[in-house]
């Protein structure tokens, strides 16, 4: 349960900044940020903290190599999908939303991945201390 809310949570974070629809922070900030800017600036920062947890997370995890391994592997399952005529990419909309799907999957995986190696070989994770 707690790696699907990982993953929820990096869905949302990625959301909430962007997404196809005018229920976005980007969108919000291009329409409001004159008369709103201590709140733009404010909800900015929240995201940012949000990224930041999440990035150094999965750049610790995973690394760049992880990063690129997730992102072919979701690439490779959309030719498929594409090859066997069972999706087009014609829709701007939809592949807006499919690298949202993406991204959070990578950020999910990244900040799950302890548990999920855990789980798959019984030993636990500890971190590294420099001293």
């Amino acid at each position: 349960m707690g790696i699907l809310l990982r993953w929820i949570g990096a869905f949302a974070l990625l959301t909430a900044t962007f997404n196809p629809t005018d229920w976005n922070y980007v969108r919000w900030v291009q329409a409001n940020f004159s008369d709103q800017m201590a709140l733009a600036v404010f909800l900015g920062l929240i995201l940012g903290v949000g990224y930041m947890v999440y990035g150094v997370a999965t750049l610790r995890s995973i690394g760049a190599f992880g990063i690129i391994l997730v992102g072919a592997i979701f690439g490779a399952g959309l030719w498929v999908l594409h090859d066997w005529g069972l999706m087009t990419l014609a829709n701007r909309s939809l592949n807006l939303w499919l690298a949202i799907l993406a991204l959070s999957l990578i950020l999910g995986i990244g900040l799950s991945w302890s548990i999920l190696r855990q789980k798959l070989s019984g030993q636990a994770s500890v971190d590294e201390i420099e001293g």
